[in-house]
């Protein structure tokens, strides 16, 4: 169990090595959704005996929101935690959410039975969802309680509100979360300056507890990979947004940008803005620079004369397209008209490119659309990490995510190839905002924009991406941009670095080298592999011709030990770490070029100590 002070997030509560809760924090989402991240004081630990409290006061101000809170976490040798929180509003304000949430870790839960108590004392039997709920599973909660271990079960039990459960696996979040106040109710919801909130979560376990609970391992986390527990998958297409900063890409950018082998790349035509035939043709040059496709979202009103005049302008131009995501305006489903529309414009020009549609929204809005209007010829949804929660360790949460929408857009789509597109680090605009927000304040990065796409988490988080990904036999990803903040470069002229943003111009990011080792493979396909702790580290096996390469991140800020099994007795090793980062960054020519260390596996396999959020490439030596 561990208490982050900077969130007043208490994270893994666990029975040795079992996932029991994964955490329990306070949240305050504005009149937009969007969370507001708290001020929390240091604090206060106390222990007696075999008990202990934590104690913290916590301030909550943004724009119209002010409020104070005071919170205490109490720990008892029978096993009983309990989270309470207390707080006032210092101003009158308009919020979407207030309390307590609790999450239900995914592995330990998918398809657990489970029992809910509602407010009136009436109990019922239920089951945590196995593929993603697009509504409530649960609601009008009192308490809820799952088996742990065979005859002992974890009780959670709410008080203050009215609680309610959604599958966060619909934002990629790993969790079952429990909220309050349930979604029926009105919002935003009108807060008066002097109202006091008082909410409190205990956790307790009831039935035999074992005489000793596993030990909780340290540092050692073992990555398993295992070429007999899972079929090879083709490695998906994998492409990258065109930028939108709108500025061509210099000579060297492209050059780089080549060795990335990408299958295509994404533009965003959207037919109300006066702009779209100049992104269109930018991107094109753009995509035959690169040798590559391009995969155009189409973006559409209920305007036929806009399609009609985008028809006209493009039907002498040459464009390297492999597909069409259509969608209406606010990115939610193609209605019917708009699929027949771009088909018979397709079937026209006798031009066979792929015709999907879905969602450019999330997960959420896939699942609750479905089935859509009108024949396709694949689904499509975009991901990112940071709908709920915005701490490093959130967004290696989500990765697990991923892999749970693909199974359930399969349920739901049948044979359907499915296209996730984009993956962003953080959302690219907020589809349930309600008021126009403020402008970013000098010196800041704008919302779309997240200094760790340029660090070595977001290499460990890309690479964990697409391990989830292709491991799940998507047909095609789109992640990031090509250059720019929220690219895989700087641009030769830089972008106007706001604060925290470290890379010199022209600079490429960490995570440059994992498309690029990626990349190398193009065509081959992804043999599964196990971690056996997926938090902390992971692997992707790639394989083509003869040639086998293992890709593994440490996804946490301490060093750790892995053990790779893996029928193999040499590798050549690189290792891109703070070791190495900035000869990566600045001379990423230089760094792929270099020799890489010869290694040895041992009887155990093949042992290596990682840095924090380190990647590490191995290239198999075939023997004979």
């Amino acid at each position: 169990m561990v208490f982050e002070p900077r969130h007043a997030f208490l994270r893994y509560i666990r029975l040795g090595e079992r996932e029991v809760i994964r955490g329990i924090y306070p949240a305050v989402r504005d009149r937009n959704w969007s969370t507001v991240v708290p001020v929390v004081s240091p604090p206060r630990l106390r222990v007696e005996g075999n008990n202990f409290s934590v104690t913290f006061d916590m301030e909550v101000r943004q724009h119209d929101i002010d409020s104070l809170w005071k919170g205490v976490i109490t720990g008892t040798v029978e096993g009983r935690v309990t989270f309470a929180i207390e707080g006032v509003a210092r101003t009158a304000f308009l919020a979407s959410r207030i309390g307590l949430c609790v999450l239900h870790p995914i592995r330990e839960c998918v398809g657990a039975p489970c029992v809910v108590e509602t407010p009136d004392g009436t109990r019922e039997r239920g089951v945590f969802p196995r593929y993603i709920s697009p509504r409530q599973p649960f609601t009008n909660i009192r308490m809820i309680r799952h088996e742990v271990i065979p005859g002992l079960s974890a009780e959670v039990r709410f008080t203050g509100e009215v609680f309610e459960m959604e599958d966060q696996r619909n934002w990629t979040d790993a969790s079952y979360k429990t909220y309050c106040p349930p979604l029926s109710r009105p919002y935003p919801a009108e807060i008066a300056e002097g109202t006091t909130f008082s909410q409190s979560v205990t956790i307790s376990l009831a039935g035999k507890t074992p005489a000793r609970a596993p030990s909780v391992s340290t540092k050692a986390a073992r990555l398993v990979v295992a070429t007999g527990d899972g079929s090879p998958v083709r490695l998906p297409r994998v492409g990258l947004g065109a930028a939108s900063h709108r500025q061509p890409s210099s000579i060297e950018e492209r050059e780089r940008l080549e060795r990335l082998e990408l299958s295509h790349l994404r533009v965003d035509v959207e037919l109300s803005s006066g702009d779209w035939l100049t992104d269109l043709t930018r991107a094109a040059r753009e995509a035959s620079a690169l040798r590559c496709s391009l995969e155009v979202a189409l973006f559409l009103s209920d305007s036929a004369e806009e399609f009609e005049h985008f028809v006209e302008k493009t039907g002498d131009l040459t464009l390297p397209i492999v597909r069409w995501l259509v969608f209406e305006r606010d990115g939610k489903w193609a209605r019917a008209e708009h699929v027949g529309l771009v088909r018979r414009f397709l079937r026209a020009g006798g031009m066979r490119q792929a015709l999907g549609s879905g969602t450019n929204v999330y997960f959420a809005q896939f699942n609750r659309g479905w089935p859509p209007a009108g024949r396709l010829d694949f689904a499509c949804w975009s991901v990112n990490p940071q709908v709920h929660a915005f701490d490093d360790a959130s967004l290696v949460e989500t990765l697990e995510g991923q892999r749970s929408t693909v199974e359930s857009a399969r349920r739901l789509a049948g044979d359907l190839p499915l296209v996730v597109s984009p993956v962003t680090l953080k959302p690219r605009f907020n589809p349930h905002a309600t008021h126009v927000g403020p402008e970013p304040v000098p010196g800041e990065p704008p919302p779309q924009v997240d200094v760790r796409q340029t660090s070595l988490l977001g290499a460990a988080w890309t690479l964990g991406s697409l391990k989830h990904l292709a491991e799940s036999a998507v047909h095609s990803v789109t992640y990031y941009e090509t250059t720019g903040r929220r690219g895989v470069m700087e641009t030769g002229r830089g972008s106007g670095a706001p604060k925290g943003y470290p890379p010199r111009e022209g600079a490429v990011f960490p995570l440059y080298h994992v498309f690029a080792d990626v990349g190398e493979f193009a065509g081959g396909e992804v043999v599964p592999c196990t971690s056996s702790d997926p938090l902390t580290s992971c692997g992707l096996v790639l394989r083509k011709d003869a040639r086998t390469r293992i890709l593994l991140a440490n996804l946490t800020p301490d060093e750790r030990s892995i053990i790779i099994r893996h029928p193999m007795r040499r590798a050549r090793l690189r290792l891109l770490d703070e070791t190495t980062a900035e000869m990566a960054m600045t001379s990423p020519e230089l760094f792929r070029g270099q020799d890489e260390r010869p290694v040895e596996a041992g009887e155990d396999g093949l042992a290596l100590e990682l840095l924090p959020y380190a990647l590490a490439r191995l290239d198999i030596v075939e023997e004979g």
